[in-house]
């Protein structure tokens, strides 16, 4: 496997938030989590990423226990994340944020250049020199991803990639992280998207309340109405 999650326990301050989580992916596997609003779902990647610091439980990436480490040894590793709230330098341009991202290529992990995040992202490629604070949300999005992937990881943490982009956006982002598995990544997104979610994971975990309610393949998941009425409609 290339992460495993178990019996994972997250806090902030005296609030429960995640309650015995597991969850895992394997090399080059696409695996959504998803639920509601509120549901735990950013909360579980960025206790993976060691931003929640009140966690208890396994975290292990490529059978190395991370539990314990910090952020930056974490990412280090190779594993990418991309936060909801993407968190690019506006005042630097397209190619310098994606140069700030910049890590050594590393063994069993896709390699990633400038060109080759240009070719994925082609927007960027005719946009090179402009601020990031002059961008749309797409493209932002867009550029945090290129960024990330210039860290070379072999796993990537995707946190709500379609929420608040245009629908011709969200088909774009689908064929982008479809790209990426095609490179041999492996991805894990939070999201509440169903029909973005289904053209892209191979498998699914729904999380409610701090709890996994349903883990299984997305074809089990069609096939279980019940539990998509119960944890997934609004």
């Amino acid at each position: 496997m290339k992460l495993s999650v178990s019996q994972l326990d997250s806090f902030y301050g005296p609030a429960h938030i995640l309650s015995d989580v597991a969850l895992d992916v394997g090399a080059g596997e696409v695996v959504a989590l998803l639920g509601r609003n509120g549901a735990g779902k950013s909360t579980t990647l960025r206790s993976i990423m060691g931003l929640v610091p009140q966690r208890t439980g396994r975290i292990v990436f490529e059978g190395r226990d991370i539990s314990t480490l910090q952020t930056h040894e974490i990412a280090r590793l190779g594993l990418g994340y991309v936060p909801e709230d993407r968190r690019i330098f506006t005042e630097l341009t397209v190619e310098e944020n994606l140069m700030v991202g910049r890590q050594p290529p590393r063994k069993g992990a896709p390699a990633w250049t400038r060109d080759k995040v240009f070719s994925l992202f082609p927007n960027l490629g005719e946009m090179r020199g402009r601020l990031g604070g002059r961008m749309s949300g797409g493209e932002q999005q867009m550029l945090t991803i290129g960024r990330t992937l210039m860290g070379n990881p072999s796993l990537l943490l995707l946190d709500e990639p379609s929420e608040g982009l245009a629908p011709k956006i969200v088909e774009e982002m689908a064929e982008v992280v479809l790209a990426m598995k095609r490179e041999g990544l492996s991805v894990l997104l939070s999201e509440q998207n169903l029909h973005f979610a289904r053209k892209i994971s191979d498998r699914a975990s729904i999380i409610e309340k701090g709890r996994i309610r349903f883990s299984g393949t997305m074809a089990e998941l069609e096939a279980n109405p019940g539990i998509r009425d119960a944890y997934l409609a609004v």
